[in-house]
């Protein structure tokens, strides 16, 4: 059985386990004060090219989401993002336990806009009544987005723009932001991120890590006293440095991006087959996720030797189902599951 139903399956890049077994008898300081920590800070930082940025890091997605979140925003404020949004639908809620509502706008691909950041700004200032509502006070966009679409670096230009205009600070959610880096026709780097957010987040658990995700804050406000909210959030790893030995082995001589280009382009390969099958797709992903509309009776029969995710039933006989390569996917594994769907076709 090869797995497609998502991009962390497998455990960590063998050069993270073997690292992680060279260094498994040191001691180090906890809490992520170490050295290895503070190189890959430093490594980050230097990816960046963002010199002042904070660093920290901390285990998972969704702890992330709502460490930042929750710390951005004064308790009467919400958070402005795409419906298909991750913290709107995958989260369980993470983040109106913290106290705060996720205020969705409509998207057809995963991204939303500039102007509709501002329509959402403005429809709550001109309401009579806007002290009875939830007041906008932030805005949560991912890269790749949940159906596996980019933003252009005009896009998060004109986002940036207008959410620095309104003073609503600007959060990115990387958790598979190495796989939009490397894909098809991306103009956006880790320097723009920089420049051109508060802050967002390196993902590594989806992207050959064993898990953690690395924190770039830029904001200053929100520099001051961040590791207060990791700890009171739960998020304060007491063997920090097992994050930090992750990241210094992903970003010292370029794995990160080795195994981003790996994955987007097997993703391609696929979707390039499906193509040629003649097959159609519910969203244009140049990601490492692909979202084929298949009939059911052939994802049936794919089904006894491949995993994948259903999406979204299109009609009677036929299901949008997402494919998800990963840093760990291999060719064979790619032209196993072509092989069988050309098959079963």
């Amino acid at each position: 059985m090869t797995r497609f139903e998502c991009d962390y399956t497998q455990g960590a890049h063998p050069r993270i386990m073997q690292r992680l077994m060279e260094t498994n008898m040191e001691q180090t300081s906890g809490y992520g004060t170490d050295e290895y920590c503070e190189r890959a800070r430093d490594l980050i930082r230097s990816a960046c090219e963002a010199p002042e940025a904070a660093v920290h890091f901390l285990v998972g997605g969704t702890q992330t989401n709502t460490t930042v979140i929750a710390a951005l925003l004064r308790p009467h404020q919400g958070v402005l993002s795409a419906e298909t949004g991750h913290i709107a639908g995958h989260e369980t809620g993470a983040i109106e336990a913290t106290g705060h509502k996720v205020l969705t706008l409509p998207s057809g691909d995963g991204k939303i806009t500039a102007e509709q950041v501002r329509r959402a700004y403005d429809d709550h200032w001109n309401d009579a009544t806007h002290e009875h509502i939830a007041q906008p006070g932030m805005v949560y966009i991912s890269q790749s987005t949940e159906n596996g679409t980019v933003y252009s670096l005009a896009e998060l230009e004109a986002l940036s723009a207008v959410c620095r205009e309104l003073s609503l600070p600007l959060f990115v959610d990387g958790a598979r932001l190495g796989y939009a880096l490397a894909a098809e026709g991306s103009d956006v780097t880790l320097a723009d991120l920089a420049r051109l957010t508060d802050v967002f987040y390196i993902g590594g658990t989806k992207v050959g890590a064993l898990m953690g995700e690395a924190v770039v804050i830029l904001n200053e406000a929100l520099k001051r006293d961040f590791r207060y909210l990791i700890k009171q959030r739960g998020g304060m790893l007491a063997k920090g440095r097992l994050l930090g030995i992750q990241f210094e082995t992903l970003f010292e001589d370029g794995l990160y991006m080795e195994v981003s280009r790996s994955a987007v382009s097997l993703a391609i390969k696929l979707r390039d087959a499906l193509s040629g099958m003649g097959f159609g797709f519910l969203h244009e992903s140049p990601t490492n996720q692909q979202f084929p509309i298949l009939p059911n009776d052939l994802l049936k029969r794919i089904s006894e030797k491949h995993t994948f995710s259903t999406w979204a039933k299109i009609d009677e006989e036929r299901t949008a189902v997402r494919f998800c390569t990963s840093w760990g996917t291999t060719e064979a594994e790619i032209d196993g599951l072509i092989a069988d769907l050309a098959a079963a076709k």
